[in-house]
C-alpha cells in the first residue's frame, strides 16, 4: 500500500493507473493522427494539441475512476472489467462531447474522440488481461510475517481479502500457550534466529498481533529487522490500511491519542470544504432542476401526501436538524410513532419510491440542506436521534462520528451496504471513524467521483 494525502492506495493500482494515463495520452495522439492523415494533414507532433490531449486524459481517467474500474476486485475479474469498460466508454465519449460543447476552445472533431474511445477501449481491455495475468499478485505482492496466533492476529488475517488485496502471509507465530486461532502457526521459540529467518523469508513487512505484549514481545529481535529495513506495523494499522476502515475490536482511546490523523478542525480544510460545498451544491442544483421537476410531479401524481420528506436527523456536534428528501415510503409510515430501521424489500416503499431510492434520486433534495450548512456532501450519513441515542449507549466510538458534518455521501456508504442493524451501524462506524481519521479534500474528491459506480451498480441499497 501506498499513502497519497493520508488514504492508502494498492501499489499495483497506482501502477496502472499511472500506465493507463500515459497510454490515454498516446490513444488520443494516435487517433489525431489517423485523422489528420485521412485528410491529408501533416500529423501533429507529440507537444501539439496539448490542451486537448489533456483533456481527453483527464475526461476518461475520472470516467474510469467513477466507474470503479480500480478497484482490485474489478481489476481481478476480466468479465466485469469488459462490462464496465463498456460502461465507461459509452459515458467517456457522452461526458467529451458536453466538455467539448461547454469548452469549444477545445478542438477535438467528433471523429478524433470516436477514434480515441474505440482505440482507447482495446486497448485498457488488453492492459486488464496483462495486469490479471502477468503483473498483479506475485510481482507487486508485500511478504508479512505475523506475530501473534490469538483473536488479533485472526482479525488481521481476515481483513486480507484475496480479491482486495496484495498481501501474502507467509507465516504466523504463536508468542504464547493461550494463541490457538490459526492453523499451522509456529512458535516462536522454534525459531532459532528471527533476524535470519526474516531475511531467509523475503520478509517486507512485520505486524504485530500480539494478545498481550508484557513479557512476550521480543523488542530486540524487532529493532533488529527494523534496522535492516523491514517495516514494522501494529495490528490495528495493519486492518486501516488493507480494509480503509477502523477496527472497533482492534483500538483503544492510546492508539488513537497516539496515531496521526484526527486533525479535521485545520480552518483551511474547512475553508475549502465549505467554499466547495456551497459552490458544488448550487451548480448541482442548476443542472438537475428538470431531473427535480419530473421526480416532483411523479411522487405527487402516484401518491397521497407532500412531495418532500422531512425528517429530524443528528448534525454536528450534535446538533439536530430537518434532512431534506423527497417521499419514497407512503404517508404515516411509521403511523405507532415509533421510529423503525429501513428494511429489503420494505412495503412501506411506494413504487416511484422504490426507483429513486435505488437511483439515489431521493437523496437530491438534500442539496439545500448543504446550501444551510446543516451538512456537507462528503460524511456520515446523518442518523436519527432515536437510533442514536440507542446505538451510542451500544457501541463505543459512535459519537464521535458527530465531530464532522454529516454528508450526503461518504466513505461507508462507498464500501458498506445501507445499514439497517446495529451491526450494521458498527461496521459503518468503522468506515467512518477511518474518514474522520484520514479526512483530506483529496479524499473528498475521490469519493464525490466514486459514488457514480454506487449510482450505476447501487450495492445495497433499500
Amino acid at each position: 500500500m501506498i499513502r497519497i494525502f493520508k488514504h492508502y492506495i494498492p501499489k499495483s493500482i497506482l501502477v496502472l493507473a499511472l500506465i493507463e494515463c500515459v497510454m490515454l495520452f498516446l490513444m488520443i495522439w494516435l487517433a489525431m493522427a489517423l485523422r489528420f492523415a485521412q485528410i491529408g494533414e501533416p500529423v501533429p507532433t507529440f507537444g501539439e494539441y496539448l490542451p486537448e490531449k489533456l483533456f481527453y486524459v483527464v475526461i476518461v481517467y475520472l470516467v474510469l475512476l467513477a466507474t470503479g474500474l480500480y478497484r482490485l476486485d474489478t481489476c481481478r475479474d476480466i468479465k466485469m472489467s469488459a462490462v464496465r469498460l463498456s460502461v465507461s466508454m459509452v459515458l467517456a465519449f457522452l461526458a467529451v462531447s458536453v466538455g467539448l460543447y461547454l469548452f469549444p476552445d477545445i478542438e477535438i472533431w467528433r471523429s478524433v474522440s470516436v477514434y480515441a474511445i474505440i482505440s482507447t477501449y482495446l486497448f485498457l481491455i488488453s492492459v486488464r488481461f496483462f495486469f490479471l495475468h502477468f503483473v498483479d499478485h506475485k510481482s507487486i505482492e508485500t511478504r508479512v510475517i505475523v506475530l501473534g496466533a490469538g483473536n488479533r492476529a485472526k482479525r488481521v488475517l481476515e481483513s486480507n481479502d484475496k480479491k482486495t488485496s496484495n498481501v501474502n502471509f507467509i507465516t504466523f507465530v504463536r508468542m504464547g500457550e493461550n494463541e490457538n486461532e490459526i492453523e499451522n502457526a509456529i512458535n516462536f521459540d522454534e525459531i532459532e534466529c528471527f533476524e535470519k529467518f526474516v531475511e531467509d523469508n523475503a520478509c517486507q513487512e512485520i505486524v504485530v498481533a500480539i494478545e498481550e505484549r508484557r513479557g512476550t514481545l521480543p523488542v530486540s529481535e524487532l529493532l533488529a529487522c527494523k534496522m535492516n529495513g523491514t517495516y514494522i506495523s501494529e495490528a490495528a494499522s495493519f486492518i486501516e490500511r488493507q480494509v480503509g476502515a477502523l477496527n472497533l475490536a482492534m483500538f483503544n482511546p492510546s492508539w488513537m491519542i497516539f496515531s496521526d490523523g484526527f486533525d479535521n478542525t485545520k480552518k483551511v480544510d474547512l475553508f475549502l470544504k465549505r467554499s466547495f460545498d456551497i459552490i458544488a451544491s448550487a451548480t448541482l442544483l442548476i443542472v438537475s432542476m428538470p431531473l427535480l421537476i419530473i421526480t416532483a410531479l411523479a411522487v405527487k401524481l402516484t401518491s397521497r401526501g407532500p412531495i418532500f420528506y422531512r425528517q429530524e436527523r443528528m448534525g454536528h456536534m450534535g446538533q439536530p436538524f430537518n434532512v431534506l428528501k423527497f417521499r419514497s415510503m407512503s404517508q404515516n409510515a411509521e403511523a405507532d410513532g415509533v421510529p423503525k430501521w429501513a428494511q429489503q424489500n420494505d412495503a412501506r416503499v411506494t413504487l416511484v419510491g422504490r426507483f429513486i431510492r435505488k437511483t439515489r434520486i431521493d437523496e437530491i433534495p438534500q442539496i439545500f440542506n448543504v446550501l444551510r450548512g446543516d451538512m456537507s456532501f462528503v460524511g456520515p450519513r446523518p442518523e436519527r436521534p432515536y437510533f442514536v441515542e440507542q446505538l451510542s449507549e451500544k457501541i463505543p466510538m459512535f459519537d464521535k462520528r458527530h465531530t464532522v458534518k454529516p454528508g450526503i455521501t461518504g466513505w461507508a456508504q462507498l464500501n458498506y451496504p445501507y445499514g439497517a442493524s446495529e451491526e450494521d451501524s458498527r461496521r459503518k462506524l468503522e468506515y467512518d471513524l477511518y474518514y474522520i481519521k484520514n479526512y483530506s479534500i483529496f479524499l473528498d474528491l475521490l469519493i464525490l467521483v466514486q459514488t457514480i459506480r454506487v449510482v450505476l451498480w447501487p450495492d445495497g441499497v433499500r
